[in-house]
């Protein structure tokens, strides 16, 4: 079994639950509320910052080249494509990009990017790949699953832009691309070691759950 696949063994609950989770299934039906969609991309954002820089760590973790250029095009990926569909809704919802910059962090955003960036400052490429790749694969894996079930939906549907981000063959191929990187730097572990890394998989995989509970059911914040 490759290491990925124990990953995904060791959080297959959780992962299988956000496929349940009213704010998904209601872009699945295009039903979503656009208010709770447009905080959000708001909070989404603001994620995307401080995720990318957890992948500069991985360069500066990095022992080889090949490891700096994955964690650098990571980074640019992310910088230039990623948000670009953000701004895109974001724009059409008549936000100003530099102002949302100043926007506060919800507490669970800030508490999923700074256990990212504690376990980056602490460990080595290992750990920093164990923890952003939940975010990366779940898109992923979210994205394929809403278009897959709820097709019907798609066409008309104000969230098509945002599944097809997350299902386009770019995205799936970015993935995958991480998933084979994860399980070449990560072979040969000890019993600790991957226990270990699995344990950081998993909690990012929880703090991606309590992520989209924030969406949904929101809370008071500083913009609002």
């Amino acid at each position: 079994m490759l290491f990925t696949e124990r990953l995904f063994e060791g959080s297959k609950d959780i992962w299988e639950s956000y496929l349940e989770h009213p704010f998904l299934k209601e872009i699945g039906e295009g039903t979503l509320d656009k208010e709770k969609f447009r905080k959000y991309l708001i909070q989404d954002y603001l994620y995307l910052k401080e995720y990318t820089k957890v992948y500069c760590m991985g360069v500066v973790k990095s022992n080889t080249i090949r490891e700096m250029n994955m964690f650098y095009e990571g980074a640019d990926g992310i910088l230039n494509d990623e948000t670009a569909n953000h701004i895109s809704y974001l724009k059409g919802f008549g936000e100003n990009m530099d102002e949302i910059e100043k926007y506060e962090y919800h507490k669970n955003n800030e508490s999923y990017t700074s256990y990212m960036k504690n376990v980056s400052l602490a460990g080595g490429a290992k750990e920093i790949i164990s923890v952003i790749l939940p975010c990366t694969w779940s898109y992923n894996y979210i994205g394929l699953k809403l278009k897959e079930n709820y097709k019907e939906f798609m066409e008309d549907s104000f969230y098509k832009s945002w599944i097809e981000a997350y299902s386009s063959e770019g995205y799936t191929k970015f993935t995958n691309e991480w998933i084979d990187f994860t399980n070449e730097i990560c072979k040969d572990l000890s019993e600790e070691e991957e226990r270990n890394l699995i344990s950081i998989f998993r909690k990012a995989s929880i703090y991606e759950m309590d992520f989209w509970h924030m969406a949904y059911e929101g809370s008071e914040l500083a913009y609002v």
